[in-house]
C-alpha cells in the first residue's frame, strides 16, 4: 500500500537515477547575457518534495518536529498591540509632528511591525499555529487587523497554491508578470521603484490571475473594511494613513520584505530556492529558512532550525544569504539581476514530480488533466 506524508499526498519515489540525488540541484544556468528577458526555464519538477523523501529517509526522526505553534498568536496579538498605540500616538497625540517625522517613524516602527504581521499571516496560512484551520484563520484575522488592506485570507490562497505549483508556468502565483520583465528588467532605478512598490505587485498577480474571490477572502474584506472605518472612527484619518504608508514600508524598501527576493530569485546556477541565517531571523521567525520550509511546510518556525541541525547534509552545500540589506543591493546593482531571475517549467515538469511513476507517452494528455484536478482539490482541501 502507498505511504502518504503528512501534507496528504503521495510523494515521487526517490531513485537514484535522478541526477540531482541527494540535493536535486538542476543543472540550469543562469543567462551569461543581461540582455535576456526571459525566465529560466528546467525540465525537471520542483526539487523540494524528493528532498523530503531523501532526508526523511535517512533521518526519520524529522517528522517529530510537525506541529502546531500557538506562540505565535501571542506574538502577533503584541505586535497588534504595538502597531495600534503607535498609530494613536501619531495620529492623535503627536498631531503638531512634522510629517518628515511621521514617515520616519512608519518606516522604523511601522515598517518593522508591518513586517512581522506578513510572518505570521504565514504561519496561520500553513495552519502552523493552531490545530483547527478555523483558528488558524483568525489568527491571520487579527494580525490583518492593522494593516488597512485585506490580505491574510487571499495570500494564504495563493501561498499554497505557491507551494502546489512552484515554478510552474502560469499556475504559481509567485512568479512575476511578464510585464514586470518587460518593463523593469535590469534597469537600477526601475528596480528600485519595483522594490518600493512591491507589495503592489504581489495584489495586481493574484488579479491578473482573475479568480473569484472565496467565501473566508469576502470575509476578510468585510473585516477588515470595519476595521478601517472604526480606526477612522475612534483615532483619526491620520492613525489611518500611517498604518497605510507602514504597509507600504514594510512590504517594499526594507530588511523584512527582503525575503521576498530572497527566496526564489536566482543567485546560483541550478538552485531555485534560498535560505537566510542572518539575525534578522529572530525578529521575523526564522522566515528566512525558506529552503527548510519548503522541505517542510508542516514544521513551525520554533523547530525549524532543528531540522536544520538534523539534515545539515543536505543543507550545508546549498548557497544561503548572511545579509537582507544586501540581498536587496545586490538585486539592484547587478546587471544580471531582475524580475526576469526567476526559475519556471511546464505542467508536465511539475507532474512527473507528483507520481511515482512516469506518465506514458500516449496517456499524457489525459493524465496530466486528471493530475490537474487532482492538485486543484488538494490546494483547496489544504485551503
Amino acid at each position: 500500500m502507498p505511504h502518504h506524508t503528512a501534507d496528504g499526498v503521495q510523494p515521487a519515489r526517490v531513485t537514484h537515477d535522478d541526477p540531482r540525488h541527494p540535493l536535486y540541484l538542476g543543472k540550469w544556468k543562469r543567462p551569461g547575457k543581461t540582455d535576456i528577458k526571459d525566465f529560466v526555464h528546467d525540465d525537471f519538477e520542483e526539487p523540494h518534495r524528493k528532498r523530503r523523501q531523501a532526508i526523511l529517509a535517512k533521518h526519520p526522526e524529522v517528522r517529530e518536529l510537525y506541529g502546531n505553534e500557538p506562540l505565535t498568536a501571542v506574538i502577533g496579538a503584541a505586535a497588534v498591540t504595538v502597531q495600534l498605540m503607535a498609530a494613536y500616538l501619531v495620529g492623535c497625540v503627536w498631531t503638531d509632528l512634522h510629517w518628515s517625522a511621521v514617515l520616519a517613524i512608519a518606516y522604523l516602527v511601522g515598517g518593522t511591525v508591518a513586517a512581522l504581521f506578513g510572518v505570521i499571516i504565514h504561519e496561520a496560512g500553513h495552519n502552523l499555529v493552531f490545530g483547527s484551520p478555523l483558528t488558524n484563520r483568525l489568527t491571520g484575522l487579527m494580525a490583518n487587523l492593522p494593516m488597512v488592506v485585506p490580505i491574510s485570507q487571499s495570500f494564504r490562497r495563493y501561498h499554497l497554491e505557491h507551494h502546489q505549483f512552484q515554478g510552474v508556468d502560469g499556475m504559481d502565483p509567485d512568479l512575476p508578470l511578464d510585464a514586470e520583465v518587460k518593463y523593469i528588467h535590469n534597469s537600477p532605478l526601475l528596480k528600485t521603484l519595483w522594490v518600493f512598490c512591491y507589495s503592489t505587485m504581489y495584489v495586481i498577480r493574484g488579479a491578473a490571475m482573475k479568480k473569484q474571490p472565496q467565501r473566508w477572502e469576502l470575509i476578510n474584506w468585510a473585516f477588515i473594511i470595519c476595521a478601517d472605518v472604526l480606526i477612522a472612527r475612534f483615532m483619526s484619518l491620520r492613525s489611518l494613513a500611517y498604518l497605510a504608508v507602514s504597509v507600504f514600508f514594510g512590504y517594499g524598501m526594507h530588511p523584512g520584505a527582503a525575503h521576498f527576493i530572497q527566496e526564489h530569485y536566482i543567485f546560483r546556477d541550478g538552485q531555485e530556492t534560498y535560505s537566510y541565517y542572518g539575525s534578522g531571523n529572530i525578529l521575523y521567525l526564522n522566515i528566512g529558512l525558506h529552503n527548510e520550509h519548503h522541505d517542510f511546510p508542516q514544521i513551525p518556525w520554533t523547530r525549524i532550525y532543528k531540522l536544520r541541525r538534523i539534515a545539515t547534509e543536505f543543507y550545508d552545500p546549498l548557497y544561503g544569504h548572511t545579509s537582507w540589506v544586501g540581498v536587496i543591493f545586490k538585486f539592484i546593482t547587478s546587471p544580471m539581476q531582475g524580475p526576469q531571475s526567476r526559475l519556471t517549467r511546464p505542467y508536465k515538469a511539475h507532474l512527473s514530480g507528483r507520481r511515482e511513476y512516469r506518465v506514458p507517452a500516449e496517456n499524457n494528455s489525459t493524465s496530466a488533466a486528471a493530475a490537474k484536478r487532482r492538485d486543484s482539490a488538494m490546494a483547496a482541501s489544504e485551503a
